[in-house]
């Protein structure tokens, strides 16, 4: 095999390695989850780490949620908005 073909060879290898893309686990959308925030989101307490691990957790399904009038109200809210920025959690732009 010449030089340059090893190279590719080489070359293709290391990109693939390098381009990976890591496989992300599933996520069952139930805003009951959502509800270790219910306290934190309703009055001055900062969130716990279990709210928080479950708002990075629901992230992907709060556009879904945000279509559903009974959740809006609470996930548009100031304080989903004060509990989201306590966790480092990334409010949507749906």
């Amino acid at each position: 095999m010449s030089t340059k073909m090893t190279f590719v060879l080489v070359l293709a290898l290391v990109v693939l390695i390098l381009g990976q893309v890591e496989v992300t686990k599933a996520v069952t959308c139930n805003p009951m989850q959502l509800s270790a925030c219910a306290m934190a989101i309703t009055s001055p307490r900062p969130p716990s780490s279990m709210c928080c691990a479950k708002l990075k957790e629901q992230r992907p399904c709060l556009c879904n949620y945000l279509k559903n009038p009974s959740l809006q109200k609470f996930i548009k809210s100031e304080g989903a908005k004060r509990v989201a920025r306590s966790c480092r959690a990334s409010y949507p732009k749906c």
